[in-house]
């Protein structure tokens, strides 16, 4: 379980922090309060997200309620580990989006001292694990996985379900492309002809 840590400025290790869960869950709003906390902290803090996340602005972290908070967009995990280094606390939104050099670029900046927060989703359309999401998740010394409420049940949203038929794996989107959905509402929708093998 996630509990807020306490900076102490002789610090020598940082850490990796991953929150994760499906669309709509309020994992960007996590992400902003805790570098909220760091700035009030004083701390030296920096924010990243991927050129491919242009959904709301090209400039901000910007969460489906419209709150949002500056950031730098990168175009991958080396130019984030570059201009990553300066920083004691450093945000990265949508890490599903990122390369799995993501990994190594999160594991160097911890092992140097920064403490990293990342947000991303667990889980693609189809219900598989996202990019480099497991091994963050694995290598990460706090892990917070929060849920949004299914559209159609009222439960505890764990799936991102795609509205359109587009099967590609990478699709930005916002409501109008995605619904989150509980189990038992993704495996009535899987159960077709054509996937009903794939869960």
């Amino acid at each position: 379980m996630f509990q807020e840590y306490t900076e102490i400025p002789i610090q020598k290790s940082g850490w990796i922090e991953v929150v994760t869960g499906s669309m709509f869950s309020g994992k960007t709003e996590e992400l902003i309060r805790r570098i909220k906390r760091a700035q009030i902290a004083k701390l030296k803090v920096q924010i990243f997200k991927p050129t491919i996340d242009n959904r709301y602005s090209e400039d901000e972290i910007v969460t489906h309620s419209k709150s949002a908070i500056k950031c730098h967009t990168v175009n991958d995990s080396e130019e984030l580990y570059r201009l990553a280094l300066d920083f004691q606390v450093i945000g990265v939104d949508e890490a599903q989006f990122f390369d799995i050099g993501i990994i190594e670029t999160c594991n160097k900046l911890a092992n140097n001292g920064t403490r990293v927060i990342v947000a991303g989703l667990d889980m693609d359309f189809s219900g598989k694990p996202f990019g480099p999401m497991p091994q963050l998740m694995a290598i990460a010394e706090f892990v917070t996985k929060v849920h949004a409420i299914c559209v159609q049940t009222g439960e505890l949203a764990h799936f991102s379900h795609r509205l359109d038929s587009d099967d590609d794996t990478i699709y930005v989107g916002g409501q109008a492309a995605y619904e989150p959905v509980s189990r038992s509402i993704f495996k009535q929708i899987q159960k077709t002809p054509s996937n009903d093998s794939s869960f």
